[in-house]
């Protein structure tokens, strides 16, 4: 039998296929082993990327950790700072209130030197009284109170201080407290201790001083202060007559004439009505003021009085006085009262009486 001959086309179908996959495997693992190179690099990339990620994570909770640390210590100045601005506002406040206390302190010390170099004037003015008292005991006997000049006139001063019974009315209206208006407003608000050393005010205590050292020993004598209304100087002596020989009766009615602060508005009326009620009459009255009364039996409604109306309380007053008294004036210095010394003058003639209007520097 005849054999075929071998023909590179006469290969079979499966050989063909087997040649073909083994084509494709080789084309596979080209195509594979490029694709897991890349692969490869990109892993190696991402890791990279990882690792710097990794790495900015731990720095950044060093960081945080430090931030907190930060915040635990800024929180704990901050408590500390609070703790200490409440000290601070604490220290502030218990700084204040000493001052406040030493403020009070030094006030009450003021008010308490005012009133020792008040008790002291008045003690020296008391020293120099008793001294003449005492110069006066030992040049007319029985007789304790110093009287110059004959009979019953003073003839330094041309006032008329004599007589058996004599009433001494003394003005202790808040004007007495100054000269002007507005000094007086001023003074009206302070404490009873600077009323009472008001210059004003003690001169008119030093002219009452004098008064009393200058009445006859034999005589009678009351002391009266007005304002709104009348009240004697010594209490226990209120309507009847205080001997001028008795010790008793003089530095009783002094120390209460001392003791008033001066405070209120003026009623003359109410002052020359303290004549009617003595028993017997009074013979002789010393007034000691600084103008025309400001209201007359009764309060007024108005809160300021006028010159005329002034002047009318004053004739009011002036016609309730009992007839026959003399009433010898002295008119210390007040401003804006233009009709006063004119009608304390005229009331000076229908009496018999006299006006004078003292020096600063007097008695």
């Amino acid at each position: 039998m005849k054999r075929r001959s071998v023909s590179p086309f006469s290969l079979s179908f499966l050989d063909i296929m087997f040649c073909g996959f083994g084509a494709v495997v080789l084309l596979v693992l080209i195509l594979n082993t490029d694709t897991v190179k890349a692969r490869n690099a990109v892993f190696a990339d991402l890791r990279s990327d990882v690792v710097k990620l990794e790495q900015e994570v731990l720095v950044g909770t060093d960081n945080l950790v430090e931030i907190r640390n930060s915040m635990e210590a800024t929180d704990k100045a901050l408590v500390d700072t609070e703790g200490e601005s409440e000290r601070v506002i604490q220290k502030i406040r218990e700084l204040e209130l000493e001052v406040a206390r030493m403020s009070r302190e030094t006030l009450a010390s003021r008010e308490h030197i005012n009133r020792l170099q008040s008790d002291l004037k008045s003690l020296d003015e008391e020293q120099k009284r008793l001294g003449a008292e005492a110069e006066a005991d030992r040049d007319q006997g029985e007789k304790i109170h110093k009287f110059a000049g004959e009979g019953d006139r003073q003839y330094l001063t041309g006032l008329k201080v004599g007589g058996k019974r004599i009433l001494i009315l003394v003005d202790a209206s808040a004007s007495m407290l100054d000269e002007t208006v507005i000094n007086i407003i001023r003074r009206r608000n302070m404490k009873d201790a600077q009323k009472s050393s008001a210059p004003k005010w003690r001169r008119a205590l030093a002219t009452t001083d004098w008064l009393i050292s200058n009445i006859p020993s034999g005589a009678k004598f009351q002391l009266y202060t007005f304002n709104t209304t009348a009240t004697p100087a010594l209490a226990s002596s209120k309507d009847k007559w205080m001997s001028a020989s008795s010790r008793e009766d003089v530095d009783g009615a002094i120390k209460g004439l001392y003791g008033v602060i001066p405070e209120g508005g003026t009623s003359l009326y109410h002052a020359f009505g303290v004549a009617k009620k003595l028993s017997p009459r009074p013979d002789n009255i010393l007034l000691v003021t600084d103008g025309l009364p400001t209201q007359g039996r009764k309060r007024p409604s108005k809160t300021t009085v006028s010159g005329k109306e002034r002047l009318k309380h004053f004739v009011a007053a002036r016609n309730a006085l009992p007839s026959s008294v003399p009433v010898n004036t002295i008119l210390l210095p007040m401003e804006g009262d233009a009709y006063a010394a004119a009608a304390f003058w005229r009331l000076a003639l229908d009496t018999s009486g006299s006006m004078i209007t003292p020096a600063r520097d007097w008695p």
